[in-house]
């Protein structure tokens, strides 16, 4: 059994698509670690979950946009988000010269 673990560790180099790890599934309740690597959302995509997402991002920077608001929002280490379900978003930009590393929480 894991006791411990690093959401630093084993970030992928380079990866061709946006990499989502899950870390913990219980319930309603999925916590997934995401890297991006210059990666955004393709043009004319938007999310639309069908469960609320709260998101912290913790290494790099990245530009999120919400369908009806202009402009995105810069996250940077530390800035976190709560989007509501249903609530249609994208990402513009991450960082493309380091991993951007991202913590979500997916919840009903």
């Amino acid at each position: 059994m894991r006791i411990a673990a690093n959401l630093f560790a084993d970030l992928p180099c380079n990866p061709p698509d946006e990499q989502l790890h899950t870390l913990v599934q219980a319930g309603d309740v999925h916590i997934a670690r995401i890297v991006s690597h210059g990666h955004a959302s393709p043009a004319g995509f938007w999310y639309d979950q069908p469960e609320h997402e709260w998101v912290i991002l913790l290494q790099g920077a990245a530009r999120l946009l919400f369908e009806g608001d202009e402009p995105p929002l810069t996250l940077r280490p530390g800035d976190y988000v709560d989007i509501p379900a249903h609530r249609k978003h994208r990402i513009e930009w991450t960082t493309p010269d380091e991993p951007t590393v991202w913590l979500a929480v997916h919840f009903r």
